[in-house]
């Protein structure tokens, strides 16, 4: 007798009872962008349906995602002014700072505010450290000069109220600094999710316009080369030894190889962000009527959790939270019901 694996995929029943993979509200978090002095939010060409939010409309936005279960938010803040230092990034009066407030206070425990830990929407050159110039007239990444700053924007978003926070700068030590300062200042609990394998990828390209950078260049001497396994794996391992509670790879689709050997040996949760450039994609397929778009949102998602994902940055995530509400299959009367 042949093996027949199609008696397994006969009916919608069958399917959803046999699913090796589903998806939960609860392992989505919905990255969210904060604009500074806008009275309204703002939509974002690049990314149809995403928004620069004013702090009315991201509290809004907050209760909603809490009604639907998502697990998080993870918020950018979007400021007036930059300069070369991101001085915005550790001002207490600062749009994320007092961004984080205002979600914290909205979202109570329903949901966990995350904050991202990066000073690229801050300065004024769009790196995500602090610039200097070498004694060869070198401009360059100065990765411990950055280190400071982080360790000052760390206390700031800690003292704000974050719940958790996402060092996405890709300097070398950064969990390390962000987590001996959080302890040395009555933040030992405040938990740190490692951006440890982040490449420099061709994706990120939306993710610009909503966050008005300043960036000329590109970042190829931090993020990491999307030629890279192995290298991704040694990333992984040097956040976990820092201390990081949680990891994660970004982007998401295109480097599934290494979220997965992530998942594999990681004794922390492994998260997985799908850009920008992922989510714009797929919107402009749909647009043009090239792809189912709800059936390509939930195979992206889905495709990123089984390949080792614990939870998903997604910016479908309310949609999708919405979708995992609903009913999967019409309910047949039963027989003899009167």
């Amino acid at each position: 007798m042949i093996d027949r694996p199609r008696r397994l995929r006969a009916t919608p029943a069958m399917r959803r009872l046999v699913a090796e993979t589903r998806l939960h509200p609860a392992e989505l978090i919905l990255p969210m962008f904060v604009r500074e002095g806008t009275p309204e939010a703002l939509p974002i060409s690049s990314m149809p349906g995403v928004v620069q939010h004013s702090l009315d409309s991201m509290k809004r936005a907050i209760a909603e995602a809490a009604e639907l279960g998502i697990g998080g938010v993870m918020l950018f803040g979007v400021p007036e002014h930059k300069d070369a230092v991101g001085s915005g990034a550790t001002d207490p009066h600062g749009i994320l700072n007092v961004a984080t407030r205002a979600a914290v206070a909205e979202a109570g425990d329903a949901l966990v505010v995350q904050t991202d830990l990066c000073l690229d929407e801050f300065t004024d050159h769009g790196h995500c450290g602090v610039v200097s110039t070498s004694s060869t007239g070198e401009v360059y990444v100065d990765n411990d000069a950055s280190l400071l700053r982080y360790r000052d924007m760390a206390l700031a978003q800690a003292d704000a109220g974050s719940q958790l926070l996402g060092l996405s700068g890709m300097m070398d030590g950064q969990v390390a600094a962000v987590r001996s300062v959080l302890d040395e200042n009555g933040h030992a609990d405040t938990p740190i999710l490692g951006y440890a394998a982040k490449y420099a990828s061709a994706f990120y390209g939306p993710f610009r316009e909503a966050v008005a950078s300043s960036l000329t260049g590109d970042r190829k001497t931090y993020q990491m080369d999307p030629a890279n396994r192995r290298e991704g794996a040694r990333e992984i391992l040097l956040d976990v030894e820092e201390g990081a509670d949680i990891v994660m790879v970004k982007p998401a689709m295109s480097y599934l190889d290494v979220l997965a050997d992530a998942a594999a040996s990681s004794p922390v949760p492994v998260w997985a962000y799908q850009v920008s450039g992922e989510y714009a994609m797929i919107e402009a397929a749909a647009a043009n009527g090239w792809i189912d778009r709800r059936r390509a949102i939930e195979e992206s998602v889905v495709s990123i959790r089984r390949a080792g994902a614990d939870a998903v940055l997604t910016y479908f995530a309310v949609e999708l939270a919405r979708w995992l509400a609903g009913p999967t299959l019409p309910v047949p009367p039963r027989r003899g019901a009167v």
